[in-house]
Parts: structure tokens; sequence; C-alpha cells
């Protein structure tokens, strides 16, 4: 009864504020196909190559800012979203390392091995090397390039590490997750290793100093002691607002009428975060960067609800391909921009900032062949028609197939037992088993967590494994037009096969012991050897060992809801 009342408070809290309100059952046909991403655009006038600053927040939900309603105070994303361009069809992708990888190669995750789930800290695995980076990129344009935070995409060898990658410096951690002040990270019971490194080597030194600070701190300094006459680029990945849930007390005391105490301690870093760009911010302005500066903000998936997270009004979370899962919170803020102070609908995808970016530092994109991204500044400052029709939202062979899905059911061409998701226009696609599917308002999470494990319960039942949505018309997802629209289901079907005959394979090696920090002085790093061949790659681990990691110190909010649903496996991270 409760699961049933609950269901049918966001239904009607969706109709009170009008989001039911369009035409769904007059859907247009799938929009052309899209266009050659390597197709030029013209160059931008700028006097000298812009300073570029691209910050990336780590499970900051899509109603976690200020300017989409939330209850959590973001004035300086707000300001900088207001004064800049605010991209409301903007794509990521669900989990860290996918999103990352495909921002730093401008390649969708099937082109780089890194379609399934995440690197984990014991896996011999990269972002592959041959892969030229964006920072590599941008070196070559002249650039100083820096890297402050997580990096999430391999280090089992030296080849890997960020500075192997194109970054000239960097300050922050290898792995996915570590504490705020300590920098622990737990794979497992006593796979416990220190993870802040400097360069290459390990930051012992910076222990105790909470990272979002520690951060920002570091980004002042790289910009006073650079000149702003020479082209700079840096990355800052935050830690924020992954799990743990930690912030100074200061922080959480502002929302101490909060109920839900997870919700109280993300918007508290969520506040931080912001703080910490408002001081990145005024070391731009004040050491000369900023009138010739671009600062790209974005998401790297959707918020992880039952940690606090929150993507209202959009279905589904974290680790998902509904919207909540790749719909990010995404702006650009620059003195370059063309038009100001504007909502951009233009489709712009997570690996457009490679073309964009190296376009923007005058940079060379025709030995880089193969990039699924598009340049977009002309649609983010001139107001142009993006140049993007289509995302792949990704194919994951791995994934656990959906019991209900067939080649029969994919007329033959696809079996929908496998997870995939592809937007074409206006039209979205799903198929296999895309993750946790409900709506959960904020107000919701007060009960947390037992409405939230009884509409797990309900939305399990569902016997499909396809789902048509005319996103445009239905951006949250409620009306599923599988069965009235079998053409369009047909048509990107033959996308996805498409773009599956473009994959290479799968890059999931199993875990290596040899990773283990206590063969490393104690902390996370690179343990395979220049000798150490392919063959660490080359085995797989069996999915079902892969579910079964048990509880650490910092894992025990992540392993207690792993008891509860095994189909939270593409979570934790």
């Amino acid at each position: 009864m409760a699961v049933y009342a609950l269901t049918g408070f966001s239904l009607v809290s969706l109709l009170s504020f009008g989001y039911l309100s369009w035409d769904w059952m007059k859907p247009s046909l799938v929009a052309d196909v899209a266009m050659d991403p390597v197709e030029k655009s013209p160059p931008p006038t700028f006097a000298r190559p812009p300073h570029i600053i691209f910050i990336l927040t780590d499970d900051q939900g899509y109603h976690d800012v200020g300017y989409h309603g939330s209850d959590i105070q973001t004035p300086t994303l707000d300001r900088l979203a207001a004064e800049g361009v605010k991209l409301e069809n903007y794509y990521i992708q669900p989990i860290c390392t996918p999103s990352r990888s495909q921002l730093i190669t401008g390649r969708y995750q099937i082109h780089t091995g890194l379609q399934h789930s995440i690197i984990r800290p014991r896996q011999p695995n990269c972002l592959p090397l041959d892969q030229v980076t964006l920072p590599q990129k941008l070196q070559e344009a002249g650039y100083s390039t820096h890297m402050v935070g997580k990096w999430h995409l391999g280090f089992y060898k030296k080849e890997c590490l960020p500075t192997r990658r194109g970054f000239d410096t960097f300050l922050g951690s290898l792995t996915g997750n570590v504490d705020y002040y300590t920098y622990d990270n737990c794979d497992g019971p006593g796979v416990c290793g220190y993870d802040l490194h400097e360069g290459e080597d390990v930051a012992w030194d910076q222990s105790g100093k909470y990272s979002t600070f520690l951060y920002s701190q570091r980004v002042s300094k790289i910009l006073a002691s650079h000149s702003p006459k020479e082209p700079i680029f840096i990355y800052v990945a935050f830690q924020a607002v992954h799990t743990p849930l930690q912030s100074p007390k200061e922080y959480i005391y502002r929302y101490r009428s909060m109920g839900n105490v997870a919700r109280r301690k993300y918007a508290a870093m969520v506040t931080c975060m912001d703080e910490a760009v408002k001081n990145i911010t005024w070391a731009l302005k004040k050491y000369g960067y900023y009138d010739n500066s671009v600062i790209v903000f974005s998401t790297d998936n959707g918020g992880q609800t039952f940690s606090g997270g929150s993507n209202w009004p959009l279905r589904g979370r974290k680790g998902t391909y509904w919207e909540g899962g790749v719909r990010g919170i995404g702006f650009v803020h620059s003195p370059l921009i063309k038009r100001k102070r504007r909502t951009s609908w233009a489709l712009v995808h997570i690996t457009d900032w490679y073309p964009t970016l190296v376009s923007l530092a005058r940079g060379n994109l025709s030995n880089v062949p193969g990039l699924d991204g598009y340049n977009v500044w002309p649609a983010i400052s001139e107001g142009k028609e993006s140049p993007r029709t289509e995302i792949l939202h990704n194919i994951d062979p791995l994934y656990n197939h959906a019991k209900y899905g067939s080649l029969e059911d994919g007329f033959g061409i696809w079996n929908t037992a496998v997870q995939a998701s592809i937007r074409v226009g206006e039209w979205k696609l799903l198929t296999g088993d895309p993750g946790y599917s409900d709506w959960i308002p904020p107000q919701t999470l007060t009960n947390f967590p037992g409405s939230w494990w009884n509409l797990e319960r309900l939305t399990n039942g569902l016997r499909k494994s396809v789902w048509l949505f005319n996103i445009t018309a239905d951006p949250y997802e409620r009306y599923d037009l599988s069965e009235q629209r079998p053409d369009v289901v047909r048509t990107l079907l033959m996308r996805l096969v498409h773009y599956n005959r473009t994959a290479i394979p799968v890059r999931y090696p199993a875990e290596n012991p040899r990773a283990h920090p206590d063969f490393n002085g104690g902390a996370w790093g690179p343990w395979a050897s220049e000798d150490d061949g392919d063959e660490l790659e080359d085995s797989r681990e069996p999915l079902k060992s892969r579910n079964k990691k048990k509880k650490c110190k910092i894992c025990k909010l992540r392993s207690f809801f792993r008891k509860l649903n095994t189909r939270l496996m593409s979570n934790r991270i």
C-alpha cells in the first residue's frame, strides 16, 4: 500500500508542476543519422588561445544545484551558470571511469574497450596507451597542462599515470574513492592503502587536509606560479561529492534542519565544493587569467540516491541508463562567449569536449581520426544548431543479461537481453537491464531506506527488455512507446547494430594480488613492471566473483545495499 501511495505522490507532484503537459501521442520520425564528427567548424576568432579550466564533480545529482530548484545552496555555480550558458540537453555516462575516459579521449567507451563497469584498483587495466589524450593535444598546442583530483583511469603501470598521459603536474588520487581526510581506500577486507599522489610520488605529507580545500588551494597555487600570457589547461576533478559522506562541521551545521542525515552531509559537501569553485574563480581574476578564460563545469554521472543525491524529476540514478543516470549538470562560463546569459538546449555529450577544447586551443585534430565527439563551441557561444544528433549511451555485453530479453524481441537483429542504450534525435531506446528505474522525489529521502527498497522491489517485477521514449516530449521517461512505435524501435536497433560492429573487445581483466598496497609500501600505485606483457590483461574475472566483495571500514554502506540487491553491482565505485 505504501508503495502505491508513494508512487502516486510522485506522479501527482509531476502533474501539479505541469511536468506531464506535453503531447506525446504525436512524436515525429527519427532524426537523420548524425554527421561525421570530424566535420570542421570555423576556428574561434580569439586574439590568443584561451586558458581552459575544466571542473568535474563526482556523483552530483541533476537536482543538486540551486538553479535546478534544489534545497542545497550553490550560489557560485548559480551565478557562473547564469552569466554563461546553461547546458540543459547535456549527457554524461552513468558511472565514473566511462565518463572520464570519454572526456579524455573523445571516444565512446566501446571504442576504448572500457564499456563494462569501472577500472578497479587491483585490475591490470588503464586507459589504452595508444589513445592520444586531450591534455596531450593541448600540450602540442603550447599549453601548460595540470590535473588536480580524481584520476580513476588506471595506474597498474607507470605509463598509465596522469603525468605520462599528458599532464605536466598531478595532485590527486588514482582510485575511485578515498577518505576525504586520511586518503585511505579499501578494496575489500584487509586490502587498504593510502591514495594521494604528487606527480608520481606518494604525498604522505598531505594527509589530514580535506580534499576539496586541498585541491582548490592547489589550483590557486598553479595559477599564481604561471604567467597569464601563456595558455594553461587545468583539469579539476573534485572527489566531491562521492562517498564517504564527509564534510567540515561548519558546513553540516548550515543544514541542521534537514531530517535525512545522508542528505544533510551530502548537501554540506556540495556547498563546500561550491565555495571551492568560488576560490578558483577568484584566483583566475586575481592573477590575470579570467578575461581570456573558458570555465567548463560538468558532473560525471547521476546522483546516488541512497547516499544523499537527488536526480528529481528525472527517472533512475547513478549506474543506470535512465535520464537520472546520464543527464548531467553542465554549463560554460567565459567572457569569450558571444551570446551569454542564456540556456542552451543543443544536444551535447561529454565526448564533445575533446574536439571543442582542442579547437579552442587552435590545436590539430586531423591526426586524431575516429573521434566520437563534435566541436560544439558554435552551438555554445553563438547559439547555433548542435552538430550532434545522436548519442550512443553504451553497449555492455558483459553486464547481467535481462531475463526476458531475446533476439526474437529485437526483430532478429539485436538480442534485447544485452544492456544498451542510444539516443537518436528525440528518441531514446533502452534494451536489457537499464538499472533501477523509479522516480525518487527529494521528499521521500526522509523515509529512506524503507521506501527505496519497496520501490526497488516493485520495479524489479517488470518483464521487459525494450523501452522507447520521446525524450523531447517526455524527458522524465513516463510513457514507454515501444509497442506503439515498433518502426522506431527497429530503426534504433539498427543503429545499435551499426555501433556494435565498430566496438573493440572489452578490457576487464581479473584482479591481480600483486596490486595489494602492502607490496607497495602501504599505498596504491603502479605495481607492474615495464617488462610485464599484455598477458596480465588477457584473463577475465567471472561475473559472479565480482559480487563477492565484503565489508571494509570505508565501504560498509555500499556493502549493505549490495546484500539487499545484487543488481547494484555497477554502483560499487
